[in-house]
């Protein structure tokens, strides 16, 4: 989503509050918790707001408490975040929960991650868990990322010496087949891939720990059951898989 359609619904709102969701925006989908009046101009500029360019912006501020305040300075200039309370302003105007602010978020943060994935195998997972997520599709959005995951980790893998691939897997599995090319992992149990990987370096004790976690996550969400996972459950997966896989 970008900020023109972001804020496009709250085009005949006062400057406040265009100020607030340009905040909140930054936050969600930029990662950008503080923002000079400088900066927040110029996304009222990418937001098309009419007299972006003349609005008094450092006054409107300070009329806005509780929903903003000053939390600190870079060169002399005053940075400015929003509130807990201006964020649930922001909701408000928006007509959005607390859950599908959570899920937009990590919709954006997965559709930056997809730009620099090289596999068109891992991306292609990435964009269906993507497309599952935005409909709110939870457990079919974690199954789809963990198929990226194992994907990428596979590759990972193939990377080292096929004697000593086969080596780390006789450790784990006495009865694995021999492995000669990416395709015959695919054989290996999700588990014992894991303790491989961290057997041949890619992952240290604690990043398999979570990797175990993760897999037993998607587990649950792949095989039927009563088990039903919340979208802060999906972003905690979301945080752990990519930070540790592609970040």
């Amino acid at each position: 989503m970008t900020i023109v359609e972001f804020l496009y619904p709250l085009r005949k709102h006062s400057g406040k509050d265009m100020c607030l969701a340009a905040f909140y925006f930054a936050k969600r989908y930029g990662d950008k918790v503080e923002l000079t009046v400088e900066e927040l101009r110029t996304l009222l500029k990418r937001a098309s707001v009419p007299k972006a360019t003349k609005l008094n912006l450092a006054d409107i501020l300070s009329r806005s408490a509780p929903f903003v305040y000053i939390s600190g300075k870079s060169e002399n200039r005053f940075l400015w975040a929003i509130t807990s309370s201006g964020e649930q302003h922001v909701r408000k105007l928006l007509g959005l929960s607390e859950a599908e602010a959570e899920i937009e978020h990590d919709v954006s943060g997965l559709e930056n991650l997809i730009q620099s994935i090289t596999d068109s195998d891992v991306a292609d997972y990435v964009r269906e868990s993507i497309k599952c997520l935005s409909v709110g599709a939870l457990r079919a959005a974690v199954v789809f990322l963990w198929s990226a995951a194992v994907r990428d980790i596979q590759k990972k893998v193939m990377v080292h010496k096929k004697n000593d691939i086969n080596t780390a897997i006789q450790k784990y599995d006495s009865k694995s087949r021999i492995i000669k090319r990416i395709d015959d992992l695919s054989y290996l149990k999700e588990s014992t891939l894991l303790l491989v990987s961290q057997e041949l370096g890619i992952f240290d004790k604690n990043e398999r720990g979570e990797l175990d976690k993760a897999l037993d996550l998607r587990n649950k969400c792949g095989h039927p059951g009563k088990y039903k996972i919340g979208p802060k459950k999906v972003s905690s997966f979301i945080e752990d898989v990519v930070g540790i896989l592609f970040l």
